[in-house]
């Protein structure tokens, strides 16, 4: 037998290359043959219900990264609560129906030249769909995402379908349905109306045109009589040019303009430029100047906004009177004050049409183009408004069409934020068409949304602000949607085209739906649908149609607290928890929070509402799955897996945007190690360890296990806090810091000679080993909630010493409990001299560099003073060398404050445990060993 025979080095088959890409998918496999999910809902059978509600993602594609930060978060939370006791029912969701899954649909058969009719095309939406929710249900568990996957909801189910009617039912029931020509915004590609919640801004030029509104003659009598508010005395000749000049970006919408609006409060002047006069803004008159090229000026007059109500110019182009108006929404921002307004094409021009009496025009088709309706030039039918990439064909012949009758003054590049479709990435556009709106000023339906925010927690709270102002300023809701692939808006329509929507028709067809589905409405005729429900009298024996819009998919989404939490057994409602991204307080908190009013008497489907950020590249931008990158939870996973993931998402404040590249993984997967190494080095020191025979109790420990069993409780205690706080940034930095410091570069560093060359059975070594055995099984508690493979597989080894233990799973445990943790008065001693260790090792460094001693245990330190700080020392002193890691500590009374010296040891090397000592002796076949190692090696032997 060698020396290094009798020591006790770690054994351990926990590998130290963790191999996440390779095992991880096994560890899946293994949770799904236990049924853990199953498993730990009934250990909690009897505990407290929490109740995190699934906002549900589009099966449209590959998860996203983006996608798998939200779910991971979800199960963080969810693994914490159940381990705390509560019983976590999660029940994942599906948005099957709407624009991005027809989106792909249709472009397929585009690209395959092929035509359906509108039930082939939802059954290729069906059929699309259901293959990505199987497909995306694999890449969440490959996460290690748990959930009731044998009991999803799904949007498309016959009865969700109807849950989804019931609730429009409601609102129609209340009168709050309306059919109404009024803009909404428009993809031209997808040819359909949009929700607020479908608009994405992003950066994009346009050609800014200044254009001349002439004066009519009869109103030039206004500025020939008015003195104004101040005067240069110059007479206004008869045929004199005076025209409003409008600043715009989107020059197509010019044949729709009905009017010039200008603010009734600002300052407005008369500008001459040689022979004509201008009505410009005070504020933006050199600007305007400027960017027109005009040269030398005169103010010849100034008026208020209010002054100018009424008065009357010609358009630009067409025969057509522009009216002055007034509005407050007019700034001085850019432009020149004097706004052009077409109620057709934006919801401001809209409202200020509506209280002069102005039509809602638009002529412009679905197509996105100009229509023959007598009003528009000759010329522009048939163009389109459509904006590919930067390039308009109506903008450009509108600004040829300007330049020939000589209004155009000026024209310039524009760069500034402009909404377009969230699914073709296109610029949209306002377009007033016929469309059916939920009213959100009746019934005091927007002022009880408002009061049902007070009564929820938002976090991060900001969160309440941003939810306020966009329910505030949103206009009514549009709830119809030109597509197939939905749920259907059971609308009728008589020969003279006056529509049905009555409340108990819509419950009556939805009953229908839920037993046939809502394929059921597109395949039977009106007849068909209707038979059997008893119709309103006024419509009764009349030739009915049915309508083909189906309803906006923020209604399917908004509508799952009826339809899931309070129709599943296992449920409640409200929900404990909605944890989504940030745009979602426009997006499903806000169409939950509006159906809610209606059918849950104005209570809030929510107590807490949780928001994350984006993912962003290095440069700040979110990462969206239209950037052409591969940016799939599967490409991450594959690269570094998934318990690297969980802990990058783990790191970072989600709160705010969340950046991803390569070098942060890899940071992290550096920090992953750490933990690893951590767990490896506790369960390699444990090998002969028997908790039940071996256990040393706390108040018998050595002061170095009951200092770290010191900072454990106050480990558990700052991460329970953070977790239920959703802070688990803060979880991660704690435990990375437990891990490298405490534990690495101070406890574990101080136990090796103890654990390795003690003899086994010493108590100072069972002290340890208690201890050790204790921090494992709280940190792998701790890290359970994020790093749920690595600590299910690090409690397998721990228990059985293999991958896979029957009966042992990290989370089927409870939560650590602090208070197991006993006090130990002496503890701010000990970390006295633990921090003291600080100014050893720069002295030990100083002499390492020198190569003056090679190792530590080669030093001697000398440590002098007479202060509390050396009265600690003396009171440990016999544990000095083991806390420095040398071979000698010489204290030394002088008065002074405490001083450090270091020198070589001038003691011979213990040939087993490499300290230096006084005295070698020997014990059998082994020489040069220190009296320690003797009694050990006696021990050991004796016991053989």
């Amino acid at each position: 037998m060698e020396l290094k025979d009798t020591l006790n080095l770690p054994v351990t088959n926990f590998p130290m290359r963790a191999n996440l890409v390779e095992r991880e998918p096994m560890r899946v496999m293994r949770w799904e043959k236990i049924d853990l999910y199953q498993a730990i809902q009934k250990k909690n059978a009897e505990g407290p219900l929490f109740v995190l509600h699934d906002g549900p993602p589009f099966t449209n594609g590959d998860v996203h990264i983006g996608t798998a930060l939200n779910k991971i978060l979800k199960d963080i939370i969810l693994r914490y609560k159940s381990m705390r006791g509560y019983r976590t029912p999660y029940v994942p969701g599906w948005d099957c129906h709407g624009l991005p899954i027809e989106h792909k649909v249709s472009k397929t058969l585009k690209e395959e030249k092929r035509e359906l009719s509108a039930s082939a095309l939802r059954e290729e939406c069906a059929h699309f769909s259901r293959s990505f929710m199987e497909k995306q249900r694999k890449q969440f568990q490959r996460l290690g995402v748990l959930a009731d996957w044998e009991q999803e909801y799904r949007t498309l189910e016959p009865s969700y379908e109807a849950s989804i009617l019931e609730v429009l039912a409601k609102f129609v029931e209340q009168g709050q349905v309306y059919r109404g020509k009024k803009p909404v915004y428009w993809s031209i590609p997808c040819k359909t109306a949009l929700a607020e919640a479908e608009i994405e801004y992003r950066e994009h030029t346009s050609p800014s045109i200044y254009v001349k509104f002439p004066v009519r003659e009869e109103s030039l009598n206004f500025f020939r009589s008015s003195e104004g508010l101040s005067s240069d005395n110059q007479e206004i000749s008869t045929g004199m040019a005076i025209s409003f000049v409008i600043w715009t970006t989107t020059p197509w919408t010019l044949p729709a303009n009905l009017a010039i609006a200008v603010h009734p409060k600002v300052e407005y002047v008369l500008l001459k430029v040689r022979e004509e006069h201008f009505i410009i803004a005070a504020a933006l008159v050199q600007d305007f100047v400027h960017k027109c090229s005009l040269g030398h000026f005169e103010i010849a007059k100034r008026f208020v906004g209010a002054d100018f109500e009424h008065l009357m110019t010609k358009h630009p182009f067409i025969d057509r009177d522009s009216p002055i108006v007034l509005a407050d929404y007019v700034t001085t921002d850019v432009g020149t004050g004097c706004v052009h307004t077409a109620p057709g094409h934006g919801l401001e021009d809209y409202i200020t049409g509506l209280k002069y009496g102005l039509p809602t025009y638009c002529p412009v088709d679905d197509e996105g183009c100009y229509i023959d309706d007598g009003q528009v030039p000759a010329a522009l039918v048939g163009v389109s408004v459509f904006d590919v990439d930067g390039h308009c064909a109506a903008n450009e012949v509108v600004v040829e069409r300007l330049k020939k009758e000589g209004t155009l003054l000026g024209m310039r590049p524009y760069v500034h934020q402009y909404p377009h479709c969230w699914r073709s990435k296109t610029p949209v556009i306002f377009r007033a068409m016929d469309q059916w709106f939920i009213a959100l000023d009746e019934h005091d339906m927007r002022e009880k949304a408002q009061q049902m925010i007070a009564g929820v927690k938002w976090i991060p709270e900001y969160g309440e602000n941003r939810i306020r102002g966009s329910l505030s300023t949103r206009p009514d809701w549009c709830i119809s949607r030109q597509r197939a692939w939905g749920v259907p808006l059971p609308v009728f329509f008589d020969e003279h085209g006056e529509a049905l929507l009555d409340a108990s028709v819509i419950r009556a067809i939805a009953e229908k739906i839920e037993q046939f589905g809502s394929n059921f409405w597109f395949d039977r005729s009106a007849e068909e649908i209707l038979e059997g429900v008893d119709l309103a009298e006024n419509f009764r024996g009349k030739k009915l149609k049915k309508g083909t819009d189906t309803l906006d998919v923020w209604i399917d989404s908004g509508v799952s607290h009826y339809a899931v939490l309070k129709k599943w057994e296992n449920l409640s409602f409200p929900a404990d928890l909605y944890l989504e991204g940030s745009d979602q307080h426009r997006g499903w908190f806000q169409s939950s929070l509006l159906t809610s009013v209606v059918i849950n008497d104005g209570k809030a489907p929510y107590r807490t509402v949780l928001t994350h950020g984006f993912i962003v590249g290095e440069d700040g931008k979110k990462i969206s799955k239209s950037d052409g990158k591969l940016q799939t939870a599967d490409d991450y996973v594959n690269k570094f897996g998934a318990d690297v993931i969980r802990l990058w998402i783990a790191s970072e404040d989600f709160k705010a945007d969340i950046p991803i590249s390569d070098d942060i993984l890899n940071h992290v997967s550096g920090t992953y190690r750490t933990i690893r190494n951590t767990l490896r080095f506790q369960l390699g020191n444990l090998y002969d360890f028997d908790e039940s025979k071996d256990a040393v109790k706390q108040r018998e420990m050595t002061p170095i296990d009951r200092w770290i069993l010191q900072r454990l409780k106050q480990l558990i205690l700052q991460c329970t806090e953070a977790y239920e706080i959703y802070d688990f940034h803060k979880v991660y930095q704690s435990l990375n810091r437990f891990c490298s410091v405490e534990l690495s570069a101070t406890y574990h560093d101080i136990l090796k000679d103890r654990l390795y060359t003690y003899a086994p059975h010493w108590k100072e070594r069972r002290s340890s080993q208690t201890a050790l055995a204790m921090i494992f099984k709280v940190l792998v508690r701790l890290l359970a909630p994020i790093l749920t493979f690595t600590t299910d597989e690090a409690m397998a080894y721990f228990q059985g010493n293999q991958e896979y233990v029957d009966g042992v799973a990290v989370h089927l445990m409870n939560w650590p409990d602090a208070s197991e943790i006993e006090d130990f008065a002496e503890e701010w001693e000990v970390d006295q001299i633990i921090q003291f260790r600080e100014k050893i090792h720069e002295k030990l460094e100083v002499l390492r560099k020198n190569k003056t001693i090679g190792q530590s245990l080669d030093a001697k330190v000398v440590i002098k003073g007479d202060d509390a700080l050396f009265e600690i020392l003396k009171k440990y002193k016999k544990d000095l060398p083991e806390f420095f890691i040398v071979s000698q500590v010489v204290l030394e009374r002088i008065r002074n404050d405490t001083v450090v010296e270091a020198e070589p040891c001038s003691w011979e090397r213990c040939q087993r445990s490499w300290r230096r000592v006084p005295e070698r002796v020997g014990y059998g076949e082994f020489k040069n060993i220190s009296e320690r190692c003797q009694l050990a090696l006696e021990a050991i032997l004796q016991k053989k």
